[in-house]
């Protein structure tokens, strides 16, 4: 299974609307709204990494209130982690709080923390990407006291971290 996160930048106010239009689009799995250097990510998965491209290129980016976009392709990591018994909270609603989390770490090291990151039970999910940042993570939560002491605390701490991007999640702005 093919996937790759699209982050987006796009007209004020029109992120509710965009939101909506992503989810419309059958491989995209989760739209949400974000506070940071991004407006707006998307996590798309497909049987191929062709059907992705053809979605990032004919539809994300030919909305008409998106200005720009970054897509992060996942390379094969996973095998690394496993995402279904970490889905158990997340499926009950227990957690009100999500963030992203981008990171660079040093070169060689992306599967390392990647492996790391499988001991944090709030990180729910996470990838090596292929495009500007190396590895991408999802942080759940009950509270936000909680995200941001999981963020700082042990994700930021861990080797190989070189720098990261926290980008959290609008929930007002899904439909």
């Amino acid at each position: 299974m093919a996937k790759a996160y699209v982050l987006m930048n796009c007209d004020l106010g029109s992120e509710k609307k965009v939101i909506s239009s992503l989810k419309e689009i059958s491989e995209v799995k989760e739209a949400h709204g974000t506070l940071g250097l991004y407006d707006i990510i998307a996590k798309i998965e497909s049987d191929s990494e062709d059907k992705i491209k053809e979605i990032v290129t004919s539809h994300i980016r030919r909305m008409s209130n998106i200005h720009s976009t970054m897509t992060l392709t996942r390379s094969e990591s996973e095998k690394l982690f496993k995402t279904s018994e970490k889905l158990i909270t997340a499926m009950l609603g227990q957690n009100n709080s999500q963030a992203y989390v981008v990171i660079h770490c040093d070169k060689g090291e992306e599967y390392n923390l990647l492996k790391n990151l499988t001991h944090i039970p709030e990180v729910k999910e996470a990838d090596v990407v292929f495009g500007y940042y190396d590895v991408i993570c999802k942080v759940e939560a009950p509270e936000y006291k909680i995200l941001e002491t999981v963020i700082t605390k042990a994700i930021r701490t861990l080797p190989h971290v070189r720098t990261s991007m926290t980008l959290n999640v609008i929930t007002e702005q899904e439909s």
